[in-house]
């Protein structure tokens, strides 16, 4: 599985409404690690046992260890701050919801398409979302995006 490291660079003009970026590629999918689960605990402090502990999360009706919600949404920023816009975006707002569980293994591909145009404010909206291996929706948000260019 690759990632873009390098941010794309579009400018206001080079965005069209219904332009769509999707990443990483179909076939491919971000796994989740348990690594990454264990960053985010440590960086964000929730030690909810939803998200550490298997048996409390098995008692509670679910599969396993439930990835957290917000470490799932972080894939929006690298949607907005690598591919749609990339380097010139500046994100402003998002509204997200979770529609289904992510657990330690999964993979998830992140898409993101252009709804609106603001130029007078150099402002986008983006329609995204986040399927899993599945090709289930476990997030979608609508963002809102500045350009600095």
């Amino acid at each position: 599985m690759s990632i873009q490291r390098a941010p794309n660079e579009f400018c206001l003009s080079d965005l069209y409404i219904g332009q769509e970026i999707e990443f990483p590629h179909e076939d491919e999918g971000m796994p989740l690690t348990q690594e990454m689960q264990h960053c985010f605990t440590s960086l964000s402090g929730d030690t909810n046992p939803i998200h550490i502990d298997k048996a409390f999360a098995l008692s509670n009706g679910f599969s396993g260890i439930l990835c957290y919600g917000m470490l799932t949404a972080s894939f929006y920023s690298t949607l907005v701050g690598v591919y749609l816009p990339g380097k010139y975006a500046i994100f402003q707002e998002a509204d997200i919801s979770f529609s289904k569980p992510v657990y330690i293994g999964d993979k998830l591909r992140i898409k993101g398409k252009i709804t609106q145009i603001h130029e007078s404010v150099k402002r986008i909206i983006i329609k995204a979302e986040i399927r899993n291996q599945h090709n289930e929706r476990v997030s979608k948000a609508i963002l809102a995006v500045g350009l600095t260019e």
